[in-house]
């Protein structure tokens, strides 16, 4: 039945449309950037169809490539899978999760305790960075999680829960003295809305805008310090409820208004398709899917 599938062209097509590249594919597979060439033009003869637009520059794929790399993608995880499953040296198994770092360090890792102790089996690995990782180039990440503004169609995608943003502070603040300046903790946030995130949009809508014209700004650039400053009294701070919600639960800060909210973006989980129905992805996902209908 599969006496002609060309898999050695199909592993070599699948890599090349992955990596966006013929040399990274035969890196990948240590091989020549010629021999993966030679494959993907044989499989292309075989199909009758051109699977990559070829430049002096660059290779992408065609609308035919694009097809064909879903189905052989998800076809060749299928395969390792069964392979993991039967190994006995894979009995342990690893997940790397991709998400920033502020993320990791104030959300996922408190939880990730009552993870392990549902699947002590699954070793979590974190990949932590504010750049967007490209999950179709990079198969060393199986799942990512990501604050969304737009839906990306090549992908798997399930909501986790909805960002707003507040503002927090110790539970023994109290509001400085009349004239007396207002200490504002300062850190660069983005939202999928036309609102802007910053003090000037939730004084705006708080209608105390007299703050800003005597405020003292504490300014960071990472959210981790910024909600450091806040907890051990450096002032109020504007903050994604998702990435607060920690201390808040400790009782390290506390809400400052909290009818007044400015909306974020939508964390998701988000994997290359076929991805899903692998056990590890599957058993973080519906774990972590859980944690977010708790309320963050």
């Amino acid at each position: 039945m599969f006496a002609k599938l060309p898999l050695t062209a199909l592993r070599g097509f699948e890599s090349a449309a992955r990596l966006g590249s013929f040399k990274a594919a035969a890196q990948e597979l240590n091989i020549s950037a010629a021999a993966i060439s030679h494959q993907i033009k044989n499989l292309e003869t075989l199909l009758g169809v051109r699977l990559f637009e070829r430049s002096s520059q660059s290779v992408r794929l065609s609308a035919d490539g694009e097809c064909l790399h879903t189905y052989v993608h998800r076809a060749l995880l299928d395969i390792q899978q069964g392979l993991q499953v039967l190994s006995p040296s894979c009995v342990a198994q690893s997940l790397v999760v991709s998400t920033t770092p502020a993320f990791a360090s104030l959300w996922l890792i408190p939880r990730l305790g009552g993870f392990y102790r549902l699947h002590p089996e699954i070793s979590v690995r974190l990949h932590s960075s504010n750049e967007v990782v490209d999950l179709r180039r990079d198969a060393s990440i199986d799942l990512a999680i990501r604050a969304l503004f737009t839906p990306d169609p090549q992908l798997v995608e399930q909501p986790l829960m909805d960002e707003y943003f507040g503002v927090y502070c110790r539970p023994d603040w109290q509001p400085p003295a009349t004239g007396a300046p207002v200490e504002l903790i300062d850190v660069p946030w983005l939202s999928s809305s036309a609102v802007t995130v910053d003090w000037p949009a939730w004084c705006a809508k708080a209608g105390i805008g007299d703050w800003l014209e005597s405020a003292r700004l504490r300014r960071y650039d990472e959210e981790q310090h910024a909600l450091q400053a806040a907890i051990v009294g450096h002032g109020l701070v504007l903050a994604s409820q998702v990435l607060v919600a920690e201390a808040v639960a400790r009782g390290q800060l506390i809400a400052y208004r909290p009818e007044i909210r400015l909306a974020g973006a939508r964390y998701t989980l988000v994997c290359v398709p076929g991805r899903e129905r692998q056990p590890a992805v599957r058993a973080f996902s519906e774990w972590l899917l859980a944690q977010g209908a708790l309320g963050g």
